[in-house]
């Protein structure tokens, strides 16, 4: 009893907001029922990734292949994270709430974020010891104020129960934005760009780390995330991502 009424205070504010600012849709504006929501004409646009996906990649595969199905790309370039899902694909829909959340401070649009993005990894959040988001470097996170992966996993560890660290991972050198390179070249400018604090090595070696961020291009920070995890003694990376822009396959030669 004494718990609810603690929280009294607290819940009866938050109706009265709620009564005086309708919620309105965060994409189109639109007003809808409950806060951190879409309207249903813009939730049928977000393309939701559903299963059967590539059991590494998290790519989506027009029929189902049978469990642990790998896509050609995963076998042909495999990643050093074991297995990823993400829960949409980056679409005009998906990149209103990720710039709404990055850009426009809408932290209620990280909130719909993180209930799609538990939705889609449940399976592998309850393999997870701990989850680690994608850090910035301190000069990217003192212009920008906060750290969109580390909001999404805040609020994906507190929706599934998995623990979080933010201070696990760290960016040890400033690089350049991804935005306009290719694969190579993103490659490049992250390499050896991510390690673990050498006093918080414990909480990475022998366990299983998921990875979180908001959205994955070509996978190259991924990678070199997922490298220092494992040059840390990590004994499974995992890879949960809010949106997954889906490249166009290579050609084959």
């Amino acid at each position: 009893m004494e718990i609810a009424v603690s929280h009294l205070p607290a819940r009866l504010w938050r109706g009265f907001v709620d009564l005086v600012t309708p919620s309105l849709c965060l994409s189109c504006g639109t007003p809808v029922g409950e806060p951190a929501s879409l309207c249903a004409a813009c939730w049928g646009k977000l393309k939701l990734l559903e299963e059967p996906v590539c059991d590494v990649l998290g790519t989506p595969f027009a029929y189902d292949q049978g469990e642990g199905a790998l896509s050609g790309a995963a076998l042909a370039d495999p990643p050093a994270w074991e297995r990823s899902r993400a829960a949409v694909l980056f679409e005009d829909e998906a990149a209103k709430l990720v710039h709404a959340l990055k850009y426009r401070d809408r932290p209620e649009a990280g909130l719909l974020m993180a209930r799609l993005t538990a939705r889609a990894g449940r399976r592998l959040l309850a393999q997870s010891d701990v989850m680690l988001p994608v850090p910035l470097h301190w000069l990217r996170l003192w212009r920008r104020r906060f750290n969109q992966s580390a909001l999404l996993a805040q609020r994906v560890s507190a929706l599934a129960g998995t623990p979080w660290r933010p201070d696990v991972l760290v960016r040890a050198r400033s690089t350049r934005a991804q935005v306009g390179l290719d694969q190579e070249a993103r490659r490049r400018n992250v390499r050896n760009a991510f390690t673990v604090r050498p006093d918080r090595l414990a909480e990475v070696a022998g366990r299983s780390v998921l990875l979180v961020d908001d959205v994955r291009t070509t996978g190259a920070t991924a990678e070199a995330c997922a490298l220092a995890l494992k040059k840390a003694g990590a004994k499974q990376v995992n890879l949960l991502t809010f949106a997954l822009v889906q490249l166009p396959a290579k050609p084959h030669t």
